[in-house]
C-alpha cells in the first residue's frame, strides 16, 4: 500500500496544480468579460457580405446566379424549367426539381473549411408542413447518404445536417428545431455555427435552439455539388417558394442576423443613411455619454437638485439649459454632424467649463478621454438616445448577458456535496473554508470569488472527507455496474456518467482522457477498482468544474443561447443554491427545457422545495447583511439588554417574516415594507414591549416564535422597523447610515463619496440636539446639503428607534423625538412629505421606484454579479411580466428564468 498511498500523494499534488491553474485561467477569462466591451448595436452592426447568393430575380431563364461572383461554378441550373414559375422577386417551386451547381463548389467549400465557422440564409415561403426526409433546402452534397452540409424542413419544424469529424458522413446526428416551430407562409431561417461547434438555428431574426456540434470540418469533401430545393440527384424534394439564400464564411451575431431580417426577403426594410447615422448617435449617447453625464454631473445637476437651475438628467433640461444661458450657443453646430468632425465649439457654454477643469466642481475633473467622448458628443449635435437617465443603472460599466465565472459559495458548496453524493460536509466546510466576503451587497459576487491557497488546501481536504464518508461502490453502481478496473470502453463510459454527474455536464473527450488516466495509474500500482474511483472522484471534486460554476464562454462576441446543462445549472443555483437532480438532468438530457411549458413545470416543482424557501432566505440575509448581528458590539454601558440571544432572535424575527409574507401569505415583495404582523420569539416580543393582546397566533409548534399583530403598535410593521435593520445606524441610530440604506437598497439612488477635505465624523447628541437636529444642519450646509438630502431624511421616520431598535419617545438626553419628514425619490424634483413611520412605510411599500429595486436586488443575487445599463432594459421586462402577475418572490424567479438573462449568455471573441 506503501506504493498506492505515494501515487494518491503525487496525485493530489497535480491536482493542487491543476486546480490553481485552473482558477487562475477561469479569473483571467472572467476578468476579460466583467472589463467590458461597448455593447453592440442591435440593428447597425454591418453584416460581412456573404461568399455566395442567390436572390432568384433573373425572372426567366434555366439559370439562377450567383450575385456576389468570388467563385466559379456556383451558379444553380435548373434542371426542369417546367417544374418551376418566377414569381415577383422570386421562384415558385411547383413540382420536385433540382437547382444544382454544375460542377463542385470547391472554392466555396474551401472558404469555408478554412473559417471553421459558416452562416446558412435562407427567406423562403412555406407551402406545405407534410414534406420530411428532411426535405432539402439547401445542400452540399453528392447524395441522399453523403454531405458537408443541409438545411431541410422535416414537417413543421427545420433540420440541419453537418458532417464534422465527430459526426458520421451524412452529418448524423441532425440538429433539429422544436416540433411546432414552423408554420406556413414567409419565414426566415438562419443557421450558425462557430469555430467552437456552438450552432443556432435562427427563425425570423431570433434564435431558436442551440447545439453543441464537437469536432471540425477537416473532412468536408472538396467534390460536393451545391443545391436547392433538393438533394443532389435527387429524392429529397422541397416545394415552396425561394426569396433569398446566401452562405457566409463566418458566423453572424445576433444582431446581423436580425438585421438581415429586418431588411426583409428583398430588402425593402433596409435602413436610410439618415437613419443609420442617427442610430449610431443615439447609441453613442447609451453607451458613452450618458454615463459620463451620470457619474460627474448628475450629483449637482439632477432633477431635484440643479444648481444654477440645470438639469442634466434629461433632454428636456439640457435643452432648456441654466441661468447661466443655453449650453449651446444657437446654431453653432447647425451644419455638424460628424462624430469625428472637430468642429467649433467656442459657443459651448459646459465645453468650456469642462474643458477648463471648472467643473465638475471640487471634484476630479474629466480625464482625456472623457472630454473627448463628451467632445464628439457636442460636435456631433448632442443628440439623446432617452429622454432620461438613471443614474442607478450606470453604476457598473459591462455588457447584457455578461458571462462571469462563478465560484461555489460556502453555502453553495455544501449544498452541492450534499445534492450530489448525499454527504454532509457542513462542519468541515464552514472550519476550513475561508468565508465569503460581500462586495456590492452580496457575499455571492463573481469578481469578488477568488480562490487562495488556503481555498485550494481546504478544498483538497474536503475531497478526502467526502469520498471518506461515501459508499463508493454503491455511488460508482448508479452509473455501472462493471467493477472491473480497465481503461476499457466500459470503465470509460462509467467515468463519463460519473463524470456528467459530478460536474453538472458532459466532460470532454481530454477531461475523460485524464480521468481514466488516474484510473489506469491506479492499477499500473496494483490498486483496486473502488480505490480507482475514489481517486477519481477525489480529482473532479477538486476540478475547477466542481468548485467552479463554469459555462463556455468563447465565441462571435455576440450572445448565445445557453446549452441545456448550463440552463439546469443556473436555474437550480438560483431557486435551490445546489446542483440539479436527477429529474432536472434528465429533463436537459433530452432537450426538454428548451419547451416553455415543461421549463414552468420544472420551475413549480422547484418552487415546492423547501429548498427554494432556503434558498430565498439566504437572499434576504445576504441582502440585510443579518450576519453582522453575531458579531454586534453595542455600548454595554448604553444598551445593557443587548446579548446574543437576543441578537439570534432580531436575525431569525427577519427571517421567519420574509417567509411568512412572501411564502406563506404569498404577497408582494413590496409588502416587506408595510405588513402588519411580525413573528417573535419571547425575548424580543419583551424587548419590542409587546403585550399578549398583540398575538394573533399564539401556535408556535414549529418553533419559529409566535406571530403578532402590529396594526395597533405604534411605530412597529414592516422591515424597516425590525432591529435587525435598525442596527444598521450604529450605537448612535445614524441617519447617515440608515438613510443610506434606504436610499441605496430601497430607492437604487446614487451619492457620491464627499470630498476628501470634507470632515464627515459626527458631532455628539446633547441636550437641545437631537439627530435630526444634526442632520438638518448638515442639510442645511452648502458643502454638505447637496448630497445629505439626498439620504438623511429618508431617516427622520426612524428617529424613535435607537441604536439597538427600542422605540422610545425621548432619547437619553430627554430630547423629544419626531417620525414626520420627507421623501425624495430619485429622478424627481419635489419631495413627499409623511408624518409617521407608518406613512412612510405606505409611500416606500407603493412606490414604483421600491417594487422596481427588489426586482434588482434579487435578479442580481440570483445572477451573482452586479447589473449593468446593459441589462436594465431586461430587468425592466422582468419586472413589469412580475408586477402583471401579482409582484410575489415566486413570480419574480419564474419571469427570471425565462428571460434573457437565463437563457443567454455572452460570449468572448476567440482570440
Amino acid at each position: 500500500m506503501g506504493d498506492i498511498d505515494l501515487i494518491k500523494t503525487v496525485s493530489r499534488v497535480i491536482v493542487f496544480a491543476l486546480l490553481i491553474l485552473g482558477a487562475i485561467e477561469i479569473e483571467a477569462n472572467g476578468q476579460d468579460v466583467a472589463d467590458g466591451q461597448k455593447s453592440e448595436s442591435v440593428r447597425l452592426q454591418p453584416v460581412p457580405p456573404p461568399v455566395v447568393s442567390y436572390d432568384f430575380n433573373e425572372g426567366q431563364g434555366s439559370v439562377i446566379h450567383d450575385r456576389i461572383g468570388h467563385f466559379k461554378h456556383v451558379d444553380l441550373v435548373i434542371s426542369d424549367p417546367e417544374a418551376v414559375t418566377w414569381i415577383a422577386g422570386g421562384l415558385q417551386i411547383e413540382s420536385p426539381v433540382e437547382l444544382v451547381t454544375e460542377s463542385a463548389a470547391s472554392e466555396m467549400i474551401q472558404a469555408v473549411k478554412r473559417s471553421e465557422s459558416f452562416a446558412i440564409e435562407a427567406w423562403v415561403e412555406v407551402d406545405e408542413l407534410a414534406q420530411s426526409g428532411p426535405a432539402r433546402l439547401i445542400s452540399v452534397s453528392s447524395d441522399p447518404s453523403h454531405r458537408n452540409f443541409t438545411l431541410g424542413q422535416d414537417g413543421d419544424r427545420f433540420d440541419f445536417r453537418l458532417r464534422t469529424t465527430k459526426r458520421d458522413r451524412n452529418g448524423m446526428p441532425s440538429t433539429a428545431a422544436p416540433g411546432g416551430s414552423l408554420e406556413l407562409g414567409r419565414v426566415h431561417v438562419v443557421v450558425t455555427r462557430g469555430a467552437s461547434g456552438e450552432m443556432t438555428i435562427y427563425q425570423n431574426g431570433h434564435p431558436l435552439y442551440q447545439d453543441q456540434v464537437s469536432g471540425d470540418l477537416g473532412n468536408w469533401d472538396d467534390n460536393f455539388k451545391l443545391s436547392v430545393s433538393n438533394e443532389v440527384g435527387g429524392g429529397r424534394p422541397w416545394v415552396g417558394k425561394l426569396f433569398r439564400v446566401s452562405i457566409y464564411d463566418q458566423v453572424l451575431t445576433d444582431s446581423q442576423v436580425l438585421h438581415l431580417h429586418r431588411e426583409g426577403s428583398e430588402g425593402e426594410n433596409r435602413l436610410s443613411s439618415e437613419q443609420i447615422k442617427l442610430a449610431n448617435q443615439q447609441q453613442f449617447f447609451r453607451e458613452q455619454v450618458a454615463p459620463l453625464l451620470s457619474n460627474h454631473c448628475l450629483e449637482c445637476h439632477d432633477a431635484a437638485i440643479h444648481k444654477g437651475e440645470l438639469d442634466l438628467s434629461s433632454e428636456n433640461g439640457w435643452k432648456l439649459g441654466g441661468d447661466s444661458g443655453p449650453l449651446m450657443a444657437p446654431g453653432d453646430l447647425a451644419s455638424s454632424g460628424d462624430l469625428a468632425s472637430s468642429g467649433d465649439l467656442s459657443g459651448s457654454l459646459i465645453w468650456e467649463r469642462v474643458v477648463s477643469d471648472e467643473m465638475p466642481h471640487e471634484r476630479a475633473p474629466l480625464s482625456a478621454e472623457e472630454k473627448e467622448v463628451l467632445r464628439r458628443w457636442l460636435v456631433g449635435g448632442s443628440v439623446w438616445g432617452f429622454e432620461k437617465i438613471d443614474p442607478a443603472i450606470y453604476r457598473h460599466r459591462g455588457r447584457s448577458g455578461e458571462v462571469w465565472v462563478q465560484r461555489l459559495t460556502v453555502d453553495e458548496y455544501i449544498a452541492t456535496v450534499e445534492a450530489t453524493f448525499g454527504v454532509d460536509v457542513e462542519d468541515e466546510a464552514r472550519n476550513w473554508l475561508p468565508p465569503d466576503i460581500r462586495a456590492d451587497g452580496f457575499s455571492n459576487t463573481a469578481y469578488n470569488m477568488s480562490v487562495d491557497l488556503k481555498h485550494v488546501e481546504a478544498y483538497q481536504k474536503l475531497a478526502e472527507s467526502v469520498v471518506e464518508k461515501l459508499d463508493v461502490l454503491k455511488f460508482a453502481a448508479r452509473f455501472g455496474n462493471s467493477r472491473k478496473l480497465s481503461t476499457d470502453d466500459t470503465m470509460r463510459d462509467q467515468i463519463d456518467k460519473i463524470g456528467r454527474w459530478v460536474l453538472r455536464g458532459p466532460i470532454s473527450e481530454s477531461e475523460q482522457n485524464d480521468y481514466s488516466g488516474v484510473a489506469t495509474t491506479v492499477a499500473s500500482v496494483g490498486g483496486d477498482f473502488e480505490l480507482a474511483i475514489a481517486c477519481v472522484l477525489e480529482a473532479m471534486i477538486q476540478s475547477p468544474r466542481f468548485i467552479y460554476r463554469v459555462e463556455y464562454q468563447r465565441g462571435s462576441g455576440s450572445s448565445r443561447q445557453v446549452s441545456q446543462h448550463e440552463v439546469a445549472n443556473r436555474i437550480s443555483y438560483m431557486l435551490w443554491g445546489a446542483s440539479p437532480d436527477e429529474e432536472l438532468v434528465s429533463i436537459a438530457d433530452e432537450g426538454g427545457l428548451r419547451d416553455s411549458v415543461v421549463l414552468d413545470q420544472q420551475i413549480e416543482r422547484m418552487l415546492k422545495d423547501q429548498r427554494a424557501i432556503a434558498r430565498s432566505k439566504r437572499f434576504i440575509e445576504d441582502w440585510l447583511n443579518l450576519g453582522r448581528l453575531q458579531n454586534l458590539r453595542p455600548d454595554s454601558k448604553r444598551f445593557p439588554q443587548w446579548n446574543q440571544l437576543l441578537a439570534s432572535q432580531m436575525r431569525q424575527e427577519t427571517l421567519d417574516y420574509f417567509v411568512e409574507i412572501v411564502w406563506n401569505q404569498g404577497r408582494p415583495l413590496s409588502d416587506l415594507l408595510n405588513a402588519q404582523v411580525s413573528i417573535l420569539q419571547p425575548e424580543l416580543a419583551d424587548f419590542y414591549q409587546l403585550q399578549s393582546k398583540s398575538v394573533a397566533n399564539q401556535d408556535n409548534a414549529d418553533g419559529r416564535g409566535i406571530q403578532y399583530d402590529l396594526s395597533k403598535v405604534p411605530g412597529r410593521g414592516g422591515i424597516l422597523t425590525q432591529a435587525s435593520v435598525l442596527t444598521i445606524g450604529g450605537d448612535n441610530a445614524s441617519m447617515v447610515s440608515r438613510g443610506l440604506f434606504v436610499l441605496h437598497d430601497l430607492l437604487r439612488g446614487v451619492v457620491n463619496a464627499p470630498p476628501p477635505c470634507v470632515n464627515t465624523t459626527p458631532p455628539a447628541t446633547a441636550a437641545g440636539l437631537t439627530q435630526r437636529s444634526i442632520a438638518e444642519m448638515r442639510i442645511a450646509d452648502q458643502t454638505c446639503g447637496v448630497c445629505h438630502v439626498r439620504f438623511e431624511p429618508l431617516a427622520f421616520g426612524l428617529e424613535k428607534f435607537n441604536g439597538i431598535g427600542a422605540y422610545h419617545e425621548m432619547d437619553q438626553h430627554g430630547n423629544r423625538l419626531r417620525d414626520d419628514g420627507q421623501i425624495l425619490f430619485p429622478g424627481e424634483a419635489d419631495s413627499v412629505k409623511y408624518e409617521g413611520v407608518g406613512e412612510l412605510m405606505d409611500l416606500l411599500a407603493a412606490s414604483e421606484r421600491v417594487k422596481q429595486s427588489l426586482t434588482w436586488k434579487v435578479v442580481q443575487f440570483s445572477l451573482g454579479r452586479p447589473l449593468t445599463a446593459g441589462d436594465a432594459e431586461d430587468v425592466e421586462a422582468i419586472h413589469a411580466k412580475c408586477q402583471e402577475n401579482g409582484g410575489g418572490y415566486r413570480e419574480l424567479m419564474r419571469s427570471l428564468i425565462h428571460s434573457d438573462l437565463v437563457q443567454r449568455a455572452q460570449t468572448e471573441q476567440s482570440r
